[in-house]
């Protein structure tokens, strides 16, 4: 490389590392030179004091548009993270200010979000009123709330669950508390069918007609056949609901949907309630339900046999709910490894949290064994 090439290659050099606003090192990695080199010509060109008025003038330039830049970056990130709170109150903006004061400038919150920092000043001194320290005496029943319900209570159940221990508060103060917390309830929805209704069994009638209520327990049972999937497969789940109070009654669980499942999961719940004679037992017309050996049994025991119509859900929709209530709140909240590790789980859900303390709107916000109690 000749004499002059090098000298503007040198001033080039010199010319990026002022003016680009890239480091040092990016500037020597780009134009494969040592950084101590590119340092060693920086110096030098300052101290012959060569840089001219446009140089100068662009650098200057540059840095107005980082900073310009810079500022609009924040105040975009800000909006992102605040754009429903800049419709509400004050206080609500101020609280947003100081939560995000770590992240950005103090100065560039208080203008995305239209308040003055002698306002925030002001907040900050200002006593809690009576009002928000009522807020967060409930939210922190909320959040506890909200850990022992699996994150599955929306504001009516949770609402209920506040007033049950002892705490006077209205579904809009509990709505706004938890939407402002970022509380949710998510539930999704898959489909796997469970149903084999192409059989040669016998069929019995709809005796259920759709009519889940019952005056007293042991009257109307329920029941069905779901499934779960884990790393080593499908691990299938059968339950039994007393529709009285729909308390799981009887449930079972196994790697294959044959008929001792739901054989397994009615004796329990027989050996549980020793039922009287005629307490009506639906089901849909799935083969393990209709085969011979689930029969004998229902006739043993003096069941009077109700079943869904063919292919339709409806008929059997308080066990579908359930179904649906332990899919969204713990099934599929989280992957299994093993069936064992789902079977533990579903038996902490039933007995530990669903017929315990779920609350249900067609008990009156009770759970089922509180249901029960009240009316015995």
């Amino acid at each position: 490389m000749g004499t002059g090439r090098t000298d503007e290659f040198r001033k080039d050099a010199v010319r990026i590392a002022l003016t680009s606003g890239l480091t040092r090192r990016q500037i020597a990695d780009d134009l494969g030179v040592g950084l101590s080199t590119l340092n060693k010509w920086v110096t030098a060109h300052r101290e012959t004091d060569v840089v001219s008025p446009e140089d100068r003038e662009l650098a200057r330039e540059n840095e107005r548009l980082r900073r310009e830049n810079r500022v609009l970056k924040e105040e975009r990130d800000i909006f992102k993270k605040s754009h429903p709170v800049l419709r509400e109150p004050k206080a609500m903006r101020f609280r947003f200010v100081e939560e995000q004061r770590g992240a950005f400038p103090i100065d560039r919150l208080c203008q995305v979000m239209n308040v003055s920092p002698r306002g925030l000043r002001a907040f900050r001194s200002r006593p809690a009123s009576r009002r928000q320290r009522m807020d967060m005496i409930v939210l922190a029943h909320i959040k506890e709330q909200s850990r022992l319900s699996l994150g599955s209570y929306g504001r009516p159940r949770m609402t209920e669950e506040l007033k049950e221990a002892g705490i006077d508060v209205g579904h809009r103060r509990v709505g706004r508390l938890m939407r402002e917390n970022g509380i949710t309830v998510e539930r999704t929805r898959k489909f796997k069918a469970t149903t084999d209704s192409d059989h040669t069994f016998n069929i019995a009638p709809n005796l259920l007609d759709r009519d889940f209520s019952a005056a007293g327990p042991n009257q109307k049972w329920a029941g069905d056949i779901s499934y779960i999937w884990t790393r080593e497969g499908w691990l299938y789940l059968a339950v039994i609901l007393d529709l009285h109070s729909r308390r799981v009654i009887g449930w079972a669980v196994s790697n294959r949907m044959k008929r001792d499942l739901a054989i397994r999961a009615l004796n329990m719940a027989i050996a549980f309630r020793a039922p009287p004679k005629g307490c009506i037992h639906h089901t849909d017309r799935g083969s393990q339900y209709c085969s011979h050996d689930y029969q004998k049994i229902l006739r043993q025991h003096g069941f009077k046999v109700s079943m869904s119509g063919k292919g339709n859900c409806y008929d059997n929709a308080a066990v579908e709910t359930f179904f649906k209530t332990i899919k969204a709140e713990l099934i599929w909240r989280r992957s299994w490894e093993t069936r064992r590790q789902a079977e533990m789980a579903i038996f902490e859900y039933i007995n530990g949290f669903y017929n315990p303390r779920r609350r249900h709107s067609a008990l009156g916000w009770k759970s089922p064994v509180a249901f029960e109690r009240k009316v015995a």
